[in-house]
């Protein structure tokens, strides 16, 4: 692939800002917010090429390991009518094993030795970008594992479709902070999200989140702990401002008002990748979440 297929040509960003332009004169006109029915994404849509190993890794395992569920070519919305459900997952991967979906799974490190190393548990990883997608079946086809999928698609969509109790666990580890507060309402654990994973989850079944950003961590339990329906799990007690900072005044979390907060230990489940290794370097501290259906 020499382009990012989910990067617009020249004349479809001409059309999509129109568009844009369009929602938002309309919308003034009618005298509500600028962005009033437009989908918020988690993401931003970036250009990236593959390079020829990621490449080989595309054509060599896509066909075996990236699910077909999209609307159409570049797009990350489910198609129209498409159900997850049991009957889904037992065609996809031949037996009724509890299933595991991670949200975000990034270069696959994590998912691909949890997989590897639980051939009785179903895995299945949602990332957008075309890099991680392919790096997570170069990982995957090496080892030839039989209970990984991937589907490169906008997570809240594949939840929406989900039918009740398919799925045993979501794991959400070290998501985009969106840093500026402005940017806050980006960030995927949100309570329309929430009210969909506990929908999709077994009962007993869990929601794990893990951060190294002190604000993110606010933000998830600001979200989840007063939901009805998910039981905070966590035995420690974390003291965190009770205010948000965001980029360019993070500094000032030290001065704000503290307060303790219940989260979990370490995930045993989570591999130690790069990425966290970064974050411990840096000094941050790592926030674990779970979050059980009741």
């Amino acid at each position: 692939m020499q382009q990012d297929e989910n990067t617009p040509t020249d004349g479809r960003k001409t059309e999509e800002n129109a568009q844009n332009i369009q929602h938002v004169q309309s919308a003034a006109a009618d005298g509500r917010p600028a962005l009033y029915g437009r989908k918020v994404l988690s993401f931003v849509r970036r250009s990236a090429r593959l390079d020829a190993r990621l490449q080989r890794a595309w054509d060599a395992y896509a066909d075996t390991y990236l699910l077909n569920i999209n609307a159409g070519e570049g797009s990350l919305d489910v198609r129209e009518g498409f159900v997850f459900d049991q009957a889904y997952i037992r065609e996809t991967w031949g037996n009724a094993n509890p299933l595991i979906v991670e949200i975000g799974s990034g270069q696959g490190e994590n998912v691909v030795a949890a997989a590897a190393s639980q051939p009785d548990v179903n895995f299945l990883a949602l990332e957008v970008y075309d890099p991680g997608v392919a790096h997570t079946l170069l990982l995957a086809g090496k080892q030839n594992l039989k209970n990984l999928r991937i589907a490169q698609i906008n997570a809240p969509e594949l939840f929406k479709a989900a039918v009740d109790g398919s799925i045993a666990e979501v794991w959400t580890f070290f998501p985009d902070p969106w840093p500026k507060m402005r940017h806050h309402k980006r960030r995927i654990v949100q309570p329309e999200l929430a009210a969909d994973v506990h929908r999709a989850l077994t009962d007993e079944g869990v929601w794990r989140i893990a951060t190294d950003i002190e604000d993110y961590a606010l933000h998830v339990h600001e979200v989840m702990d007063e939901l009805d329906g998910f039981h905070n799990d966590g035995a420690l007690n974390v003291s965190l401002p009770v205010e948000h900072v965001g980029k360019g005044n993070a500094d000032e979390a030290a001065a704000l008002r503290h307060a303790d907060f219940a989260e979990s230990e370490r995930f045993d489940g989570r591999v130690l990748t790069n990425f966290e290794k970064k974050g411990l370097a840096a000094g941050r501290v790592i926030h674990d979440f779970t979050y059980r259906r009741v």
